[in-house]
């Protein structure tokens, strides 16, 4: 005996598939557009300058462009390939803060 799918049973498994699609494609997205290594972190900090940004500021940033970065009391810490670079904002000067190695 055979079982006839009806209309609504396609849909759904239709709208399952397009779902499951999309949610692939995104985590995907998400791993292609991580921040590779530290020349990336270099570029991106002296390309853009805020003398009025803070260290939160600057981690919240850093963090939306794909960075793992971490604030401290007075520097932002990143870590990249297990290595930790430490940012503090240098206010006037430019680029958005000063970097160094803190941890190879």
């Amino acid at each position: 005996m055979t079982r006839k799918i009806g209309f609504n049973n396609t849909i759904n498994l239709y709208f399952i598939i397009i779902l499951l699609i999309l949610l692939a494609s995104q985590s995907f997205t998400a791993l292609s557009s991580a921040a590779a290594d530290n020349s990336a972190l270099t570029n991106f900090i002296s390309q853009n300058e805020d003398p009025r940004m803070g260290v939160k500021d600057l981690a919240f940033l850093l963090v939306t462009h794909d960075f793992d970065a971490f604030p401290k009391k007075d520097h932002v810490e990143v870590q990249i390939d297990g290595s930790v670079y430490r940012l503090v904002p240098n206010g006037q000067y430019p680029g958005l803060a000063n970097v160094t190695a803190a941890s190879l």
